[in-house]
């Protein structure tokens, strides 16, 4: 029997979470977090993870899993994913997939390759690299390893950069063609509904993003990136988990790398770009989108109601 699973995406700070948590008033629901931040414990501010109280209305799964000194793979996502799908199903309920790491989605959807993984001595030279010669200038030297991945990586995509480059050098071949080589499956046995929050008032986005990330500085985000570093001495921004928008500007301000006033500009400038990629990507994506101009959650209901009913009933 084919399993089931609606996938609810969107870029950040477009009310996801909470859409997704209404859902349990009208179907018997569980959520699978598609969020690359939320899989690490003690990141939960800047994250925006839900809270504890809405943890405890819908089963939540993939949140808080390894600490912030761990790595998670896409492969690692998928295996876990597909494992949960066929559990919630046996359950009765129908398992959510809520978040904005797209590039878990496009896995999903497309499936990935079995690539090699990171060698620690490599990543920290490519690291050394980046920090000491700028991302320019290991975005040229992809180009010239595999310009059809180069063109498709920006210059200041650092950990897509960094992982382009890992790939070429393990496999001796560009990353194009190993991608293409070492080929696996997304979804297994699993019939899904793709829908998308896709706002087509940006700037309205964008104010949401400003406000929400000055609301985290004033809920604490500044003593959060504190406690990690005192709980995790060996924490760094060269961990996967430091990388996460708004953590790695926090952290370079409690270095005195930069002013207040910079932090948030960057910081708010990360996650609007964030945003922009994020919506890149769904539109590329084959996806079912919801809008309704002015981001209304009564409206965003009634839409995403109206498509679950029609995939349910098939």
């Amino acid at each position: 029997m084919e399993n089931k699973a609606i996938f609810l995406c969107g870029p950040t700070a477009v009310g996801k979470t909470d859409l997704a948590i209404d859902l349990a008033q009208y179907y018997p629901i569980e959520i699978i977090s598609v969020d690359s931040a939320l899989i690490y414990r003690d990141l939960n501010i800047g994250s925006a993870k839900p809270s504890l109280s809405e943890l405890n209305l819908v089963p939540h799964h993939l949140i808080d899993i390894i600490s912030p000194l761990e790595s998670y793979s896409v492969m690692e996502f998928l295996r876990d994913c597909n494992r949960l799908i066929v559990e919630i199903n046996q359950r009765g309920n129908i398992p959510v997939l809520v978040g904005g790491t797209m590039m878990y989605f496009n896995a999903l959807i497309n499936g990935i390759s079995q690539l090699p993984e990171a060698s620690p001595d490599l990543r920290s030279q490519l690291n050394h690299e980046m920090e000491t010669l700028g991302n320019e200038v290991l975005h040229q030297r992809l180009m010239s390893l595999d310009p059809i991945t180069a063109t498709r990586i920006a210059v200041n995509d650092s950990q897509r950069l960094q992982r382009a480059l890992e790939i070429c050098l393990l496999t001796g071949k560009p990353m194009s063609v190993a991608v293409k080589d070492n080929h696996l499956p997304g979804l297994i046995n699993c019939n899904y509904l793709p829908l998308a929050i896709i706002p087509s008032n940006r700037e309205l986005l964008h104010q949401r993003i400003n406000l929400r990330f000055e609301k985290m500085l004033l809920s604490g985000f500044l003593h959060e990136v504190e406690q990690l570093k005192s709980k995790y001495p060996t924490l760094t921004s060269n961990h996967n988990s430091m990388r996460c928008v708004g953590y790695r500007q926090v952290l370079e301000y409690l270095e005195n790398k930069i002013d207040y006033s910079m932090m948030v500009d960057t910081g708010q400038a990360a996650t609007r770009q964030l945003a922009k990629r994020q919506i890149t990507w769904l539109r590329s994506m084959k996806v079912i989108a919801i809008d309704d101009n002015e981001l209304l959650k009564e409206n965003l209901m009634q839409q995403t109601l109206l498509n679950i009913k029609n995939f349910t009933s098939k």
